[in-house]
């Protein structure tokens, strides 16, 4: 029996687990303080089934599934979202990626902590704070998501967020949720980002692909291309 708690220690493990070829269904259940579970044998009630597996385990005699493709950028560089990553000294994207307005500067150093206790790379985190609010803590959108990461009412209640106008429980609180997604989505930022914006269960319900919603793919090409201009 496969399960896990989402915490730092035990994430990179829940990524590999989810990124491989699964031979077993996928349950996840998110406990009353925020902890999410992922078990492959789900016990007692409140699991949901996210990932369901169609294959059966590889045997001698079958060949092992190819590895799970990631997104990759205009210049073929593969996109991940979890963890630092190192540019090197000469590279033509290096003064790009020092160019920060203000309200950036501003919530740089809370962006780094969040992004830090919740395994996620920090500029994907600024990317989608970007294309959230422009950084305008005081956001609200016509459906009622609030602050920076434009949480909704339900989404800052199940991370704890008690006020969602407050940078830093905005930010560790997306942060949290991000990072879910990243682990149910096998660390592709394509589907992670786009279930940011229209929910879990429509990526699920279009076979874990970006939804046909024009809202979401514009939403999903406006954060990679903030993504992008960082790599």
């Amino acid at each position: 029996m496969l399960r896990y708690f989402l915490n730092p220690k035990r994430l990179c493990w829940l990524l590999l687990m989810i990124g491989a070829p699964l031979h077993a269904d996928v349950y996840k259940m998110v406990g009353r303080n925020g902890q999410v579970i992922f078990s492959d044998k789900p016990a007692g009630a409140g699991y949901q089934l996210v990932i369901k597996s169609n294959r059966p385990a590889p045997t001698a005699a079958s060949p092992v599934a190819a590895p799970v493709s990631r997104p990759r950028g205009p210049s073929g560089e593969i996109i991940l979202g979890n963890g630092p990553r190192s540019i090197p000294a000469q590279s033509p994207r290096v003064g790009a990626r020092l160019e920060r307005g203000p309200r950036q500067l501003q919530y740089a150093a809370l962006v780094e902590r969040a992004a830090e206790a919740h395994g996620l790379d920090p500029w994907l985190l600024d990317a989608v704070i970007q294309a959230e609010s422009s950084y305008n803590p005081q956001a609200v959108s016509h459906k009622g998501a609030m602050g920076l990461m434009q949480l909704m009412p339900g989404t800052a209640e199940r991370y704890g967020v008690r006020d969602p106008y407050d940078p830093e429980q905005n930010i560790f609180g997306g942060a949290r949720y991000l990072r879910d997604l990243m682990g149910m989505f096998g660390s592709d930022v394509r589907l992670a980002v786009a279930a940011y914006n229209a929910g879990e269960g429509n990526v699920m319900k279009y076979g874990n692909q970006v939804p046909p919603f024009t809202e979401t793919q514009g939403y999903v090409s406006k954060v990679l291309g903030f993504y992008r201009r960082t790599n």
